[in-house]
């Protein structure tokens, strides 16, 4: 390293970071190919450097212009934070939100970048449940590192030693990480973290460094020293699918989260602004067998939408749950599917409710005991089955009969769903022709689009309740029952379901429809017997 400051800027500003994020979108753009087929950790799915662009993209493309460095990152962050895909896409949004959360001035100093890299893998390893040397993180460490080394000697050299010591971490992969080292390859997360390095080298000077590039141009990599054995060295080789999905909760309940889903599968992440302590957006990410176990674990801990599952291999997992049986639907075509009888359980808390449900199909368990939710999931003809529960009180109970379920061969997914308008609105989707794992992925995010309405009664006065949250309070039904409906529909409903109570009267009800008609034309609406004590009304927004 140079002991004088080289010449160039001294400070990174917003318009540095927009040019920044636009040449590393192109670099990554060249090289995605190439970089996509180093990808063999944690699983061969090529796609490292595609997840990556996807990602810069998202949270740059479209940026309110002339905003400051801090309001920029933020919002980037926040882009990122939504739409990441893949191991790499999440971790490099997490590192977004860590320089965010260090870039609090307008410009940056040689010292800011080194205090910036280092809360952006500080974040990302703090995401990642099982850090394993050899990847993105490893690479992050040492690019932070040198570039604290180089910060007294300026912007440019703190920018050229991280860039330099990322590109060395890459080219070391392969003796950490003995995946990398079978294939012969150095890690694609790691090198396209390097490239965007060499990136801000070329933003800040106008030169371009080349160590990851030829690199990348090599292909392959010889191991500089022994393998080091590592814990799990062959990642996602023992598990199927990709599960990801955004989870709105708190902070403490994605920690829990994360315990969950390390027990049921691994490369879990879990994404969010490492200051959140109210409810908040978490983008989680993890690599499993049971998808239905997995997204069932995150609506445990919150609400849970855009759900987005990826098999690995297009045939079928030879690590499937018992349960399914596979047939042809084409004898000529080689092409499968699984013919999955299933059953679709509920329980609800309203009792008035059952036979509604039982109108609608669904099999409806006497109570939330375990036996009798037992006796409904072996009734129901076929070796599956979905159990949807609105009643908290019974959730134990209905984790504990689909565990002595599965002990007798049934494959069975649990969906707590906050309503009975959510099982409703769940139980529309399902469809028997569908792969399990398919029906309930389809179910839980038909669940979790679902918002519940509620209008009560209680000591003379009328309480309007969204979601479980109090938002009108009154004398009358009627205009609770307005207030409640515009208020779901201004969220973007397409589809109201009303379900009055036994004490709801005929012409409020009527006059609720006339409204929606007027004020929502395109909004459908469908009136349901039911005829239950409280709430007066139920009314459930899709």
């Amino acid at each position: 390293m140079e002991d004088i400051r080289e010449h160039g800027p001294q400070s990174l500003d917003a318009d540095a970071m927009r040019q920044w994020a636009a040449r590393g979108v192109d670099t990554l753009t060249r090289h995605r190919r190439a970089v996509d087929e180093l990808n063999v950790f944690p699983v061969a799915d090529s796609d490292t450097a595609t997840n990556m662009v996807a990602t810069l993209q998202a949270a740059f493309q479209g940026a309110t212009p002339d905003l400051p460095l801090p309001a920029l990152l933020e919002e980037a962050a926040g882009r990122a934070l939504l739409s990441a895909r893949g191991n790499s896409g999440v971790i490099l949004a997490q590192m977004l939100r860590g320089l965010a959360d260090a870039w609090t001035v307008e410009s940056v100093d040689a010292k800011g970048l080194a205090t910036g890299l280092r809360s952006a893998t500080d974040a990302a390893t703090a995401a990642v449940a099982v850090p394993t040397a050899g990847t993105i993180l490893t690479v992050a460490e040492a690019a932070s590192s040198a570039a604290a080394k180089a910060a007294p000697f300026g912007l440019v050299s703190a920018a050229r030693a991280a860039a330099e010591a990322a590109a060395e971490a890459v080219a070391a992969t392969p003796t950490q990480l003995p995946a990398l080292a079978r294939a012969g390859v150095v890690d694609a997360g790691g090198l396209g973290l390097a490239l965007l390095l060499e990136a801000l080298v070329e933003t800040l000077t106008g030169s371009t460094s080349t160590g990851a590039v030829d690199l990348l141009e090599r292909h392959r990599t010889r191991p500089a020293g022994p393998v080091e054995e590592v814990p799990r060295e062959t990642g996602s080789e023992a598990y199927d699918y990709e599960v990801q999905y955004l989870l709105e909760s708190e902070a403490e309940a994605a920690a829990g989260l994360r315990q969950r889903l390390t027990e049921l599968g691994d490369s879990v992440v879990i994404i969010g602004s490492r200051a959140a302590r109210a409810v908040t957006t978490f983008n989680v990410h993890v690599h499993v067998n049971d998808v239905g176990a997995a997204i069932e674990a995150g609506i445990e801990h919150g609400r849970v939408h855009r759900i987005s599952v990826t098999r690995f291999d297009d045939a079928y997992s030879r690590h499937h749950p018992a349960g399914g049986s596979v047939a042809p639907r084409h004898a000529d075509s080689g092409e499968h599917y699984f013919a999955l009888q299933r059953a679709v359980v509920a329980v609800t808390a309203l009792p008035q409710l059952r036979s509604l449900l039982e109108t609608e199909g669904c099999r409806v368990a006497a109570s939330g005991a375990v036996a009798d939710v037992l006796l409904a999931v072996r009734a129901g003809g076929g070796p599956n089955a979905v159990v949807l529960t609105d009643d908290p009180a019974a959730i134990d109970a209905v984790r504990e009969a689909a565990h002595e379920a599965r002990g007798d061969g049934y494959r069975v997914a649990v969906i707590p769903t906050g309503s009975i308008m959510q099982s409703l609105a769940a139980f529309a989707v399902h469809d028997p022709e569908r792969r399990f794992d398919d029906d309930v992925i389809a179910m839980a995010e038909a669940a979790a689009s679902c918002r519940t309405g509620e209008i009560r009664f209680d000591g003379g006065k009328v309480f309007g309740l969204v979601d479980g949250d109090v938002v009108h309070t009154g004398t009358d039904p009627a205009l609770a029952a307005v207030d409640l409906v515009d208020r779901l529909c201004s969220a973007g409903a397409e589809l109201i379901t009303l379900i009055p109570g036994a004490e709801s009267d005929p012409e409020t009800v009527a006059a609720l429809g006339d409204h929606v008609g007027q004020a929502w034309p395109l909004v459908e609406l469908q009136q349901l017997p039911a005829g239950q004590e409280q709430p007066l009304m139920l009314i459930g927004a899709e």
